[in-house]
């Protein structure tokens, strides 16, 4: 049997890569979610996240450009990868992001998820 969290993986990575952001975290957040940027305080919960991202793409993000994922890899309950994102931003700027991924998985979901970033 195939590892269903490679399977979800592949389809998050797929999502993400054609901006589609939200519809990612509507299927495969856990309710009961944590995601953490870097050292920042955990943001808990998959409604406070889907309003939170919600928020972020109305007022700040003017085009979704790449997101391209390389260096994946799966054990157990837990998924880590590289990625490489870049927007355009409503002021004018463009973020260029390079973050690496680390993601525990319980019931198929995204449950405790933290970015590193560069």
């Amino acid at each position: 049997m195939a590892n269903p969290i490679k399977k979800n993986l592949k389809h998050v990575h797929e999502l993400l890569a054609e901006g589609q952001f939200i519809e990612a975290m509507e299927t495969y957040l856990h309710d009961d979610v944590e995601l953490r940027e870097a050292n920042n305080a955990p943001k808990k919960g998959k409604k406070f996240n889907l309003d939170f991202e919600h928020d972020f793409i109305k007022n700040q993000l003017e085009e979704f450009v790449r997101y391209d994922v390389k260096n994946i890899a799966v054990q157990g309950s837990n998924s880590f990868y590289t990625a490489e994102m870049e927007l355009k931003m409503k002021d004018g700027s463009t973020m260029l992001s390079e973050q690496a991924v680390a993601t525990e998985w319980k019931d198929g979901k995204i449950y405790r998820e933290r970015y590193y970033h560069a």
